[in-house]
């Protein structure tokens, strides 16, 4: 069943990449409509998120961002369809570096890196950056169900020459390449909700009370890893420009859990600019402390 549902789907998927940019947005606007308002795909989840996370906004205002959110949310979806044939270089004419030398002085201190971002704007597209880096590049995700889109996905993340571990393979593959003294950078999207357990950290984030990752400051400072956080804005439709803030270059005095914070404070600034550009479909508040 599994490869009938890719042989059925993937001639589609592949005919929507080879689209040039132009009728794709127009493809995306027909698919606003049908999620949006026919569908209404998680429109509930998304005004609750809206109303919680940005009280300080008008009902009107709230809504001028959910509308913006879900033509994003259409763009962002067919973009990483259009990943499957995009070339080098028109990705990186799309999805800029303001400050790569900040990213690139980071490589010649001799750590690895932990690259912490959030799912902002075109996260996926922040896989462009390998083109410019001399370590290779890992992105950790969650694995697929159906294993021939999940290989699809790994191919093609391996165009752009990044290697997708899943969450399982994250410990692993950090340790390895330690002992082997291989130099790597480690994408970690670290602001959505994580699994409760006894190890689970609270953070206010957007002025709620949330349990939090902390993989990737725990993960930097078993390796001895250097921390970046890359920042995504969205220029215009289909452009986006990322920069670079060093978190840390030296993680180990750093007292638990104050890396997380700077993090999430960073995230709350982009959301706050921009919210339209956030993954509001996600339960991020869903949990609640006893």
């Amino acid at each position: 069943m599994q490869l009938l549902v890719y042989l059925i789907f993937y001639p589609i998927l592949w005919m929507i990449s080879i689209l040039p940019f132009r009728l794709l947005y127009i493809l995306s606007d027909c698919v606003y409509f049908l999620v949006y308002r026919v569908i209404g795909y998680r429109k509930k989840i998304v005004r609750h998120n809206l109303e919680i996370a940005l009280p300080h906004l008008s009902n009107a205002e709230r809504l001028s961002v959910e509308k913006k959110f879900y033509s994003h949310m259409c763009d962002m979806f067919l973009e990483m369809i259009k990943t499957m044939t995009i070339s080098k270089s028109e990705i990186s004419k799309r999805y800029t570096f303001s400050n790569i030398e900040v990213y690139k002085n980071l490589e010649t201190k001799g750590k690895s890196i932990a690259l912490m971002c959030a799912h902002y704007a075109s996260y996926e597209w922040a896989i462009s950056v390998n083109s410019q880096s001399t370590f290779t590049g890992y992105g950790i995700y969650k694995k697929l169900a159906n294993r021939h889109f999940d290989k699809l996905v790994r191919n093609i993340r391996s165009r752009f020459e990044a290697i997708l571990i899943t969450t399982k393979e994250t410990i692993p593959t950090i340790e390895a390449n330690f002992k082997a003294k291989k130099l790597g950078a480690y994408g970690f999207a670290s602001d959505q909700s994580p699994k409760l357990n006894n190890y689970t950290v609270w953070r206010k984030f957007m002025g709620i009370e949330a349990p939090v990752h902390t993989g990737a400051e725990m993960l930097a400072k078993r390796f001895d890893m250097n921390v970046i956080f890359l920042r995504t804005k969205k220029i215009k439709r289909g452009y986006y420009e990322a920069s670079f803030e060093v978190l840390s270059e030296n993680v180990l005095p750093v007292p638990n859990y104050e890396i997380t914070d700077k993090f999430l404070k960073l995230v709350e600034q982009q959301i706050y600019e921009q919210p339209e550009y956030y993954l509001w479909t996600h339960k991020r508040w869903k949990h609640k402390r006893k």
